[in-house]
């Protein structure tokens, strides 16, 4: 069973919860039109699936993920909204509850790199997806983030979180890895794109850094550094101080890395 190295705490699922369709599967959205049918693998607490869902109605949009935590909370959060269509399901998305060709587009945002799997992901995801249909999916690349100022505490941070995730039998820097995961996967109609997450003005930097600071303390990831025995409280004090000192700089300057790959399923021989 795959470990998520993040877990469910709250800093975690309200970080994932201001996802948007814009801000984290752009390049999905020239693809996009009303009526497709479309499942997001992954999907936390619902807000890029019900992004999708506006954006392909009156089409069918589903999402899952394993956590029974997210998916109430991607309910609710549908409830809310007044979307009567989208549905939430808990589901292993190794083993998809749906049969062959289901789906116009499947799609994952940061999934890939927390599973030991990512190659048998993708073959689950083309399976339902229909002849011609689209898997895509979108991964940072960890050791392609980088920020200013400099400071030991997230150095310590990203090295910490790369070993952890590796630990956890994951690819922390999937990204870079899609396209070749995507070939591993018999899948050749591959279009391979990058973009980015840029925190750089006052309200940015409270959010990441703020998100971040607590994170460290509060989330899975503190709890798998200190199970793996690669950190004590006193070297995560450490991060968290780094994390406040670029939150607090006002030179503070940080970006994500993501690769992005669109996957057209071939047809049937």
């Amino acid at each position: 069973m795959d470990r998520y190295l993040h877990g469910h705490a709250e800093p975690v699922v309200a970080s994932h919860a201001a996802r948007t369709v814009e801000s984290s599967a752009a390049y999905l959205l020239p693809c996009l039109r009303p009526g497709l049918r479309v499942l997001d693998v992954g999907c936390g607490p619902g807000s890029i699936t019900l992004d999708l869902a506006r954006r392909v109605s009156p089409g069918e949009v589903v999402g899952v993920d394993a956590s029974a935590q997210v998916v109430a909370q991607a309910r609710s959060a549908a409830r809310e909204a007044g979307d009567e269509r989208t549905t939430f399901e808990v589901a292993d998305a190794m083993a998809l509850p749906w049969a062959d060709d289901s789906f116009d587009v499947v799609h994952a945002h940061q999934v890939l790199q927390h599973v030991t799997d990512p190659v048998g992901l993708l073959r689950e995801m083309a399976r339902v997806t229909r002849p011609g249909g689209l898997v895509a999916a979108r991964d940072a690349d960890y050791e392609a983030m980088t920020w200013a100022p400099a400071h030991p505490g997230l150095t310590s941070w990203l090295e910490l979180y790369r070993t952890a995730a590796r630990g956890t039998g994951a690819e922390p820097d999937a990204g870079r890895h899609l396209l070749g995961w995507c070939h591993s996967a018999g899948l050749t109609d591959v279009a391979a794109t990058a973009s980015v997450w840029c925190y750089a003005d006052e309200a940015a930097r409270q959010w990441w850094g703020g998100q971040w600071q607590r994170r460290v303390v509060e989330s899975g990831f503190h709890d798998e550094v200190l199970r793996q025995g690669l950190a004590d409280e006193g070297s995560i004090a450490h991060v968290v101080e780094g994390w406040r000192a670029w939150t607090s700089s006002p030179d503070g300057w940080f970006v994500v890395v993501h690769g992005e790959v669109l996957a057209r399923v071939p047809a049937a021989d």
